[in-house]
């Protein structure tokens, strides 16, 4: 069996908002990620991981800032359209594991709502995906409130 990894990053600043989108879902937030899509950090990152499995670089080159057709476009779109790509080379999906870096809001009565809305994406089980949250304890621009950042890590094998 062929095994890859894959290991993305995102980030995005945050300004004064009602609601902030992370893995598919809208959080109740005094802040709101900013971004040229939705923002969903979770999902970009997500995105960069099984990307980056399947050898197909990363969200940027497929879905750049400059393309206006995408502005303000659901993250959950970006990671149908990047399980299409991956799934026509001959992948699928094992396990995804993924962190959040946030103060504020509280993630952790969410999870299992992103697990459900991304499992359903990506045609796997929501026992396929980990997700995780922590603060940046007060320190730097995470720590500030200023931004989120994402970390996730795809495996990926070829179908049989």
């Amino acid at each position: 069996m062929n095994i890859r990894v894959g290991f993305g990053f995102d980030v995005h600043q945050l300004e004064a908002g009602e609601q902030i989108i992370l893995g598919g879902i809208s959080i109740p937030s005094s802040k709101k990620a900013v971004g040229h899509s939705d923002a969903d950090v979770l999902i970009h990152a997500i995105c960069d991981a099984i990307l980056g499995a399947a050898g197909l670089r990363d969200i940027g080159v497929h879905f750049p800032n400059t393309d206006m057709s995408i502005k303000g476009i659901d993250s959950k779109i970006l990671l149908k359209k990047t399980f299409d790509m991956i799934h026509s080379k001959g992948y699928e999906i094992g396990n995804i594991d993924a962190t959040v870096c946030l103060e504020n809001p509280k993630i952790n009565p969410h999870v299992e709502a992103m697990k459900i809305t991304l499992a359903a994406v990506l045609d796997i089980s929501v026992d396929d995906i980990s997700i995780k949250a922590t603060t940046n304890e007060g320190l730097g621009y995470v720590g500030r409130e200023d931004g989120v950042n994402a970390y996730a890590v795809a495996l990926l094998h070829r179908r049989d």
